[in-house]
């Protein structure tokens, strides 16, 4: 679900070749026959992330499935506590590690534009258009400035990656973005332009992730922590069915300040540093699970933005036409046979075909909305697919 950015397949080593006439004429690059040299190699995609961020969506579905059951059961309410603590934590953290590179350049604010911008613009207008047909608002409006449901992950994630090359100069960018964070919580005026409570909440996360190597993502799967990592999530688990009656669950949200939430500003700062804590630790205990090799999900890893946004309008709609009325989908079974559901069309929705029919909002190439580069009379090369 995270567009990443693409990094230069040629390396400026910045060093300057001796000013002397060649001894030979220059030979093809093909060799003597004068044959076209074969293309490089693409870039392998690591199966591990596309495991992570597909095993992440699905949860991200689950939870969302499970919400009309909240009031009604307690353990599933637990479980969705449980998975609301994190999985938006994790996407952020893969996102940010993903975003490490991002700077200015050209081609990496064309992508920034057209995997991201593009695809705000246009679900926001999509939902906008759905509630509208669906009777939640009464007339036909899109505010770009304040997104719904599920778009705010697109507006934080622009907002991030264009702030990536401040964190990258920082001497402290992740107690920095804390301190945000909780400055956020502190804050109840930030209003509901582009969700700016939830960005800045979620910030730590994003900064975290550019802070990460690879060799950390090594270390949390071993053996010893994978092992470590089962009573840490059983005990989660156990510690969210407690909660249920006595949390504020929309301290989960990161969409509140600490005073609409009934805390005091102090309070919402501890509760920031908590919460980074408990969803660092089971974001940690998450991935040490995620397995590492090919398997038959990893190819959806590459389409987990088209099952997030694509299945909102399921998630809303079932709401809508009180599909949870139904007097069998109360049942346990009911609630088995929901949760199946929810995993499968997630699924599909991440699909190739899915991807293919919807790549031209979701991926637009847009070669035409951008100049040609100095000393060119080309327009920019499209970029490949972003995962």
């Amino acid at each position: 679900m995270i567009p990443s950015p693409r990094t230069s397949a040629r390396q400026d080593t910045g060093r300057i070749a001796p000013a002397r006439p060649p001894a030979a004429p220059a030979r093809h690059p093909g060799g003597t026959s004068g044959e076209p040299a074969p293309p490089a190699p693409a870039k392998q995609r690591d199966a591990f992330f596309d495991n992570a961020k597909y095993l992440a969506i699905v949860l991200v579905a689950l939870g969302h499935a499970w919400e009309p059951y909240y009031h009604g059961s307690r353990s599933a309410a637990s479980l969705y506590l449980f998975v609301y603590a994190f999985h938006m934590p994790a996407f952020t953290v893969i996102s940010g590690y993903f975003s490490r590179s991002f700077d200015m350049r050209r081609d990496r604010l064309q992508r920034l534009v057209t995997g991201v911008a593009v695809p705000f613009v246009v679900f926001q207008t999509a939902f906008a258009l759905f509630r509208y047909w669906a009777g939640d608002i009464p007339s036909f409006t899109v505010s770009l400035l304040d997104p719904w449901f599920l778009t705010w992950f697109l507006a934080a994630l622009f907002i991030w990656r264009l702030t990536a090359p401040l964190w990258r100069i920082m001497r402290w960018p992740l107690p920095v973005a804390l301190v945000i964070a909780m400055a956020a919580s502190a804050s109840p005026d930030l209003g509901t332009e582009l969700d700016l409570q939830r960005v800045l909440q979620f910030l730590p996360f994003f900064v975290l992730g550019m802070c990460l190597k690879a060799e950390h993502f090594s270390l949390v799967r071993r053996w010893k922590v994978r092992i470590a990592a089962v009573p840490v999530l059983a005990g989660a688990l156990v510690f969210a069915y407690w909660a249920v009656p006595r949390m504020n669950d929309a301290w989960f949200y990161h969409t509140d300040s600490a005073e609409t939430l009934g805390a005091p500003w102090w309070g919402g700062a501890l509760m920031q540093l908590a919460m980074f804590g408990c969803s660092l630790v089971l974001t940690a205990c998450f991935l040490a699970w995620v397995p590492g090799r090919r398997m038959w999900c990893t190819a959806l890893g590459a389409g987990t933005l088209y099952g997030y946004l694509l299945h909102g309008f399921l998630a809303k709609g079932s709401r809508w036409w009180d599909w949870y009325d139904v007097g069998w989908v109360r049942t346990p079974w009911g609630a088995v046979t929901v949760t199946v559901i929810a995993g499968a069309v997630v699924t599909l929705l991440c699909t190739p075909p899915v991807q293919r029919v919807f790549r031209c909002v979701m991926e637009p190439k847009m070669t035409w909305a951008f100049r040609a580069k100095a000393g060119t009379g080309a327009s920019p090369a499209p970029e490949g697919r972003g995962g």
